[in-house]
C-alpha cells in the first residue's frame, strides 16, 4: 500500500532503537525523510546510517536529551518544520508504590507526559498552517490497565492521554491527526530489563522469565518493532484522516478488555 507520505518529513524522539527506530524504518520506507533523535550518538549516527544507506532518505540526527529544555530546543532549531511527529521516551523504572517520592513523579512526569506535549505544542501550530499533519504519542497499554510495579508510567503517561484526548478533537478540522499507540511487551531493551528485574526478584534466568511473560499474551510471544514501526506508518499516512484520538493497544491481546 503506498502510504502518500513519500517527501514529508517526520520527527522522532528516542529513536535510535527499540520501538522509536522501528517507526523510524517504517517512516524511511514509505519515503519520509527523517529528523532522528536520541541520547547516545554512537549508536544514533549508526542507526541514522543504516537508514540512510537502506532507504536513500534524507536523515539528520541530533544527539541530546530531549527531556531538558536545552535538548529539546537543539533538536527542535535542526528538525525545522516538520509534517508528522513520533513522541517516545523511555519508561520509568519498575517499583512499588512506597519506592517512589515527589522528584521520581517530576522526572516521570518530565519525560512521559511534559516532554510530548512541549514537542507538539511547538509543532501543531506549523501542521495547522500548512493544513496536514500527524502526531503519534507513543504510551502503554498501562493507560488501559494498570501495571502495578510501572505506577510512575501509569501515572504519567495516563496524564499524556487525557491531554491528547481533547487536543486530538481541536486540531482535527485543520486536517492534523493526533493517536496515541499503546505497546504491550515488545523485543526491545526495555523488555529486557523488565525480565531481568522479574529474574532477580523470582530467582530465575531471564529467559525463564521471558517465557513467564510470553504465556500471559494471547499472541504467545513478544511483539516486534518491525510490526509496531509499520502500525505508526500507517497512522502517520494519508489514509488514517478519520482516526482521531484514538489510543491502540499493539499488545497480542495481553490486555483484557471488551472494549
Amino acid at each position: 500500500m503506498d502510504l502518500g507520505i513519500t517527501g514529508k518529513k517526520a520527527l522522532i524522539s528516542a529513536s535510535s532503537k527499540g520501538l522509536g527506530f522501528g517507526c523510524a524504518r517504517a517512516l524511511a520506507e514509505a519515503g519520509v525523510d527523517l529528523v532522528m533523535n536520541a541520547r547516545g550518538q554512537e549508536t544514533l549516527a549508526t542507526a541514522a546510517e543504516a537508514i540512510r544507506t537502506q532507504f536513500g532518505v534524507s536523515v539528520t540526527e541530533v544527539a541530546a536529551d530531549i527531556t531538558s529544555d536545552e535538548g529539546r530546543a537543539e533538536v527542535l532549531e535542526a528538525a525545522g518544520e516538520v509534517d508528522i511527529l513520533v513522541t517516545n521516551a523511555g519508561g520509568p523504572p519498575p517499583g512499588m508504590w512506597s519506592d517512589w517520592d515527589r522528584e521520581d513523579f517530576i522526572k516521570a512526569l518530565d519525560a512521559n507526559m511534559l516532554t510530548p506535549i512541549a514537542l507538539m505544542k511547538h509543532c501543531l501550530p506549523g501542521m495547522i498552517e500548512r493544513g496536514w499533519g500527524r502526531v503519534v504519542n507513543i504510551t502503554s497499554q498501562s493507560v488501559r490497565a494498570p501495571v502495578a510495579v510501572l505506577g510512575l508510567s501509569n501515572a504519567a503517561r495516563t496524564g499524556l492521554t487525557g491531554y491528547v484526548a481533547g487536543t486530538a478533537r481541536q486540531v482535527a478540522p485543520h486536517g492534523v491527526i493526533i493517536n496515541n499507540l499503546l505497546p504491550g511487551i515488545h523485543d526491545t531493551d526495555r523488555a529486557v530489563q523488565l525480565d531481568q528485574g522479574v529474574a532477580e526478584q523470582q530467582g530465575i534466568t531471564r529467559e525463564a522469565a521471558r517465557a513467564q511473560r510470553e504465556a500471559t499474551v494471547p499472541a504467545r510471544r513478544y511483539g516486534t518493532p518491525e510490526e509496531f514501526g509499520a502500525t505508526c506508518a500507517f497512522l502517520c499516512s494519508q489514509h488514517a484522516g478519520f482516526i482521531v484520538g484514538q489510543n491502540i493497544l499493539l499488545d497480542g491481546g495481553q490486555t483484557n478488555l471488551t472494549m
